[in-house]
């Protein structure tokens, strides 16, 4: 289960989640700093990742556009990274689960 964390998550998230989430990134380590929306999409989309973001942005492009990407949308508002981690680690059979279908475009934690 490869994730892409956004930019408004911690860069240390793919470190800390190496263990359920093996090989995922965060946008400022893949080179997208700064990037637009839709320029993390593409990424995500070629590289086979599911974007992971607190942002409504992401879930607005998969109504529109439909997978891949998969986005994983987090309403955990401004959560510590802790929170992030604990809800990522505790939900890691749903997020399996969403993403074994790629027609589902939208997994909503919590």
């Amino acid at each position: 289960m490869t994730l892409l964390f956004d930019q408004n998550l911690s860069r240390r998230l793919p470190r800390l989640l190496a263990a359920e989430y093996p090989r995922s990134e965060q946008v400022v380590g893949a080179g997208l700093t700064g990037a637009d929306d839709q320029a993390v999409w593409d990424h995500a989309a070629a590289r086979g990742l599911a974007v992971v973001s607190k942002d409504a942005d992401f879930r607005d492009m998969s109504i529109l556009h439909g997978p891949p990407p998969q986005v994983v949308w987090l309403r955990v508002r401004n959560s510590p990274t802790a929170a992030v981690v604990a809800l990522l680690r505790d939900r890691a059979a749903d997020v399996a689960a969403f993403l074994a279908d790629p027609t589902l475009g939208v997994l909503e934690l919590p």
